[in-house]
C-alpha cells in the first residue's frame, strides 16, 4: 500500500463523513425545531405532528446501517448512476442514518434553552419564527456546535459499512487490508498508520468543536 492510496482513502474519509454530517443537518436541524416547536411545552404545540415527526425519526433510529444502507441503492443508482463501488455512494444512506440522530440532538438542544428568555422576548410581541431565530437557536448555539462535532464522530464511524459497498475510505481499507494479511497486519507498520490516521481525525473534529463551541459561548468570562 502507497503514500498515495493513504491519502486518497484519508480524503475519502473526509469527505464522507463532512458531505454527509452536512447534509444530515440541512435536513435534520429544521426537523429537530420542528419536534422543539410543536412538542408539549414548545411555542406552538401540535401533538399529531409532533408524533408523526417523532415516530419518522424514530423509525430511522432504529433501523441498522447497513440495512439502511441496502434500501438506499436504489436511490443512490438514479442518483449517481451507480449503487455501489465510490466514496459517494454511501453519502445518500449515510445522511439518512444521521437525519434521525441530528433531528433529536437539536431538539434536545434548543430544550436547553430557558423559558424565562423565551417569556421575556415574547412579551415584547415578538412572533414564533422570531423567538426561533432570535431565541432558540442563538442561544442553544454552543450546544449545537458541539453536538455537530458528536454527530460527525458518529458519522466517521458510519464509514466502516463502505467496505460492504466497495466505498473506500480508512476503515474500509483497514479491514481490506486485515482481510488480505491475516497472519501478520498487527506486526505491519501500515496497518498502525491506517488506524492512527482515523484516531487523528477524531481528535481533531472533537478538538474544534470544543474550540468553536468555547469561541462561540457569550457567557465565557474573559480573563
Amino acid at each position: 500500500m502507497t503514500f498515495a492510496d493513504i491519502a486518497l482513502m484519508t480524503g475519502e474519509t473526509l469527505l464522507m463523513t463532512l458531505l454527509s454530517t452536512a447534509f444530515a443537518y440541512v435536513f435534520g436541524l429544521p426537523c429537530g425545531v420542528l419536534l422543539n416547536v410543536t412538542a408539549k411545552n414548545g411555542l406552538k404545540p401540535c401533538k399529531p405532528l409532533n408524533f408523526i415527526v417523532g415516530l419518522i425519526v424514530n423509525i430511522l433510529r432504529s433501523i441498522p446501517c447497513l440495512i439502511i444502507i441496502v434500501l438506499c441503492i436504489p436511490w443512490t443508482r438514479a442518483w449517481f448512476g451507480r449503487g455501489t463501488g465510490e466514496w459517494y455512494a454511501i453519502l445518500i444512506p449515510m445522511t439518512v442514518c444521521a437525519f434521525g440522530f441530528v433531528s433529536r440532538m437539536v431538539e434536545q438542544s434548543l430544550a436547553e434553552v430557558p423559558a424565562g428568555e423565551i417569556e421575556a422576548v415574547k412579551s415584547l410581541g415578538a412572533s414564533n419564527f422570531q423567538l426561533v431565530t432570535k431565541v432558540l437557536l442563538p442561544e442553544a448555539k454552543v450546544s449545537l456546535i458541539t453536538g455537530v462535532a458528536v454527530v460527525a464522530v458518529s458519522v466517521l464511524g458510519y464509514t466502516s459499512f463502505a467496505y460492504n459497498i466497495g466505498a473506500g475510505g480508512l476503515i474500509s481499507g483497514i479491514y481490506t487490508f486485515y482481510s488480505r494479511n491475516t497472519g501478520d497486519y498487527l506486526s505491519s507498520p501500515v496497518f498502525w498508520v491506517l488506524t492512527v490516521i482515523v484516531v487523528v481525525i477524531v481528535q481533531l473534529i472533537q478538538e474544534a468543536g470544543l474550540k468553536i463551541a468555547k469561541k462561540s459561548d457569550k457567557r465565557r468570562i474573559s480573563k
